[in-house]
């Protein structure tokens, strides 16, 4: 019986953020599910429990893991309220257990979100009450289960959220600088690179350390799930297979590798901030592979006994007024320091400042669209080659 619950498939989806759809959909083919269709910030897929469990341990770049098991149509409060009715939900909260529920709520004659989730809330306790006498309690912050009611043109879907928390939240963050890269949006744009996990990598402006910390957790074949704190949500499911989910862990330990697979560099003008990514490095058990040092960054320059791999960075948008001329000034010396020191190199800039970018001088073979938070991005890339066509000036706009 167990093995059969095993291997049998059912439908999921992973969320992520705008840009990266096709990235975790490779991911989540690597891990064998079966791609069904790949959205605007998600990826429906198919794939048994065991896929689940290491979807939720190994995607670098999902933000939730949802296992839908409702649907149906709302067209008023009463209709929302009686059809949530109808679902039997001690099949998947305990009275004894917390709940909360996130609502996305798009094109739809309900015109807000907390509202949909407090009536779908209310249903709920409301049937746990008239059939038990008890009812589950709702926490908000860290509940046992967390239910995700997705309401598109009053098509209801509901699912469980099988992380319980966004898996965004790694667990080896200690601190970070000012505007940090989220660690999904990091490992989106190593991924986005194409970086193979062996060549050389550096990032001349790595602030707290994301993106080295998420660059050595690829090379060194590390799942990111490894460092949750506390339990995932499908922990607390009532189908929860505790002896799988061992054996998903221990597969997921033994694939560590221990010996550097790449050389790993990173350096900032900030001594703080240097300080930090060295908390994370260490949280993060990854001393052993990645170099930190605070340097200016029109003082970097490729180490000298490393073949050349990828330069990336995330260096700031200037998003203060009066700030254009500073940011000017930066863009150009990044555009001077990748020209002089990083020859042979593919170099990566992700940026919310594209006015500022044209500073760097150099021409874009790629401009990929992203996002970070609300702010519109571009991974410009630039290809540093040898000798003469090195400095090609560029005067296209890198929109």
């Amino acid at each position: 019986m167990a093995d059969n619950r095993r291997s049998a498939s059912f439908y999921m989806t992973a969320t992520t953020q705008f840009g990266l759809e096709e990235v975790l959909a490779e991911e989540l083919r690597q891990l064998g599910a079966t791609i069904d269709r790949v959205g605007q910030r998600a990826v429906e897929f198919s794939g048994n429990k065991q896929l689940l469990y290491e979807a939720v341990l190994w995607c670098r770049t999902a933000m939730r893991i949802l296992k839908p098991f409702a649907g149906f149509y709302a067209r008023d409060e009463k209709a929302l309220y009686r059809e949530v009715s109808r679902i039997n939900w001690q099949d998947f909260i305990g009275p004894d257990q917390t709940f909360a529920i996130t609502a996305v709520v798009n094109k739809s004659s309900f015109e807000h979100s907390l509202f949909v989730a407090q009536l779908t809330k209310d249903a709920i306790v409301d049937q746990f009450r008239d059939r038990t006498g008890q009812r589950p309690s709702v926490d908000v912050k860290n509940p046992d289960v967390r239910l995700h009611l997705h309401m598109l043109e009053n098509e209801v879907t509901l699912s469980l959220d099988a992380a319980g928390d966004s898996l965004h939240r790694r667990g080896y963050r200690q601190g970070t600088n000012v505007a940090p890269l989220n660690e999904v949006l990091a490992a989106g744009l190593l991924l986005l690179t194409g970086w193979d996990g062996r060549k050389t990598l550096i990032d001349p402006m790595c602030g707290s350390g994301t993106l080295l910390t998420e660059a050595a957790l690829i090379a060194q074949r590390i799942a990111p799930g490894l460092y949750h704190q506390g339990k995932f949500g499908f922990e607390n499911w009532p189908d929860f297979d505790r002896a799988l989910w061992d054996s998903v862990r221990l597969d997921a330990r033994q694939a560590r590798l221990e010996e550097p697979q790449a050389y790993l560099g990173g350096s900032d003008i900030s001594g703080e901030f240097i300080n930090l990514a060295r908390q994370n490095v260490a949280a993060a058990d990854l001393e052993d592979f990645i170099r930190l040092s605070v340097r200016d960054v029109k003082d970097a320059k490729a180490p000298a006994k490393e073949e050349p791999g990828i330069v990336i960075m995330n260096p700031p948008y200037g998003e203060r007024i009066g700030e254009e001329a500073e940011m000017a000034a930066l863009y150009k010396t990044i555009g001077d320091t990748l020209k002089s020191g990083f020859q042979g190199y593919d170099a990566y800039v992700f940026t919310g400042n594209l006015e500022a970018a044209k500073r760097i001088g150099l021409k874009t073979s790629r401009r990929i669209p992203l996002y970070n938070g609300p702010i519109e991005c571009r991974l410009l890339k630039y290809e540093l080659y040898h000798g003469t066509r090195k400095g090609v000036v560029s005067k296209e706009n890198p929109s």
